[in-house]
């Protein structure tokens, strides 16, 4: 955070956006579109990151940031779970899921590196 002057600048939620991004791709496949609540639940899930990482940027302290990063990390979690259930449902190949479960675990690094900064200031 240190120096940003937009949330769009820091890298937890550029890579949030981008997993964001990725899913909604996923969800467009004519197999995986058929299933109406699983599209519900991981776009949710995935809508989530980016969204409680801009909403604790524009909190008034490292305190309150730090909690909307937590929400965050718990829905970065979530969508790793779904990930996994699309691979059982077999909606994902082994291929997807290694790549977007990858790009997940990044997110959730990142967003944990930003709390340690947070909670060190």
């Amino acid at each position: 955070m240190a120096g940003a002057k937009h949330f769009r600048e820091l890298v937890c939620w550029q890579l949030a956006q981008e997993l964001k991004l990725a899913i909604y791709k996923l969800i467009e496949s004519p197999t995986i579109k058929q299933d109406l609540r699983f599209c519900d639940q991981i776009r949710e899930a995935a809508r989530s990151g980016p969204r409680n990482i801009a909403e604790g940027f524009g909190r008034r302290t490292h305190r309150e940031f730090a909690m909307f990063l937590d929400v965050a990390r718990g829905s970065l979690m979530e969508c790793q779970n779904h990930l996994q259930d699309g691979v059982d449902r077999r909606y994902l190949s082994h291929a997807e899921f290694t790549s977007l479960n990858a790009l997940a675990q990044r997110t959730c690094g990142a967003v944990a590196r930003l709390q340690r900064y947070l909670r060190k200031s």
